[in-house]
């Protein structure tokens, strides 16, 4: 099981506006930062935007910050809130033309397994993997 890079470029861009205490990220610094297109980041800070995980503003010191203190970002949240699907066999998904899927048990165990990873991402918070922000370049 994998998580998309859109996940991980989220989790990444909720670290970065957490370590700068209230401040506004510009999508280029965050692009800098990480070596990411910053297309494909507008992207991502929209979607966090769109799911109030981060508040955006427009602008000459325009930028995004967290919506909310650290600690009361869940991360078991943002998984869901970027994850597209989590279809991982072919039974999963609408276009299904597996065979076996009336008499299979596999997808019993494998949503048992997304439910169990889901489960451990709830026990956290933003506040849990934020870093001391001095790793950063200086913008």
């Amino acid at each position: 099981m994998r998580l998309t890079k859109f996940s991980d470029y989220a989790l990444r861009i909720l670290i970065l506006a957490a370590s700068k205490d209230g401040n506004n990220v510009t999508i280029e610094e965050a692009a800098a930062v990480y070596g990411i297109s910053a297309p494909h980041l507008k992207k991502v800070v929209r979607t966090l935007t769109n799911e109030g995980f981060l508040k955006a503003q427009r602008g000459r010191s325009g930028g995004f910050r967290l919506a909310a203190p650290p600690e009361k970002i869940n991360l078991g949240k943002v998984i869901r809130a970027t994850e597209p699907d989590f279809a991982l066999v072919e039974c999963f998904r609408e276009d299904n033309q597996c065979l076996i899927t009336c008499s299979c048990r596999l997808p019993q165990i494998l949503n048992s397994a997304i439910e169990a990873l889901l489960e451990v991402f709830d026990h956290y918070s933003l506040a849990d993997i934020v870093i001391d922000g001095s790793i950063f370049p200086v913008s």
